[in-house]
């Protein structure tokens, strides 16, 4: 199958995500949440704020890719600032 480029940056990408829910299931497993109330008004976990990082950080990888074209270094800093956001006051 060569449609899909299988690159090393590609599966690091898939190993970093893989390596991120090991661990926030281990720390949910370790260290039990109680939901929190944030800005959006509705309780969230970690688990929920890492799915919403996520899901932000592909449409501002995205955007960056249609709109700017540039480098994606500029959009991989965004959507960190983006995830200290998100786990901060959401």
């Amino acid at each position: 199958m060569e449609w899909m480029a299988w690159t090393w940056p590609t599966a690091i990408f898939f190993m970093i995500i893989a390596a991120t829910l090991i661990i926030f299931t281990i720390l949910a497993i370790k260290f039990p949440e109680t939901p929190r109330m944030g800005v959006l008004r509705m309780e969230t976990t970690r688990g929920d704020r890492l799915f919403i990082t996520l899901l932000g950080s592909a449409f501002i990888n995205l955007a960056w890719l249609g709109l700017d074209g540039g480098p994606q270094w500029g959009a991989l800093i965004a959507s960190f600032f983006y995830a200290v956001v998100v786990f901060r006051w959401v």
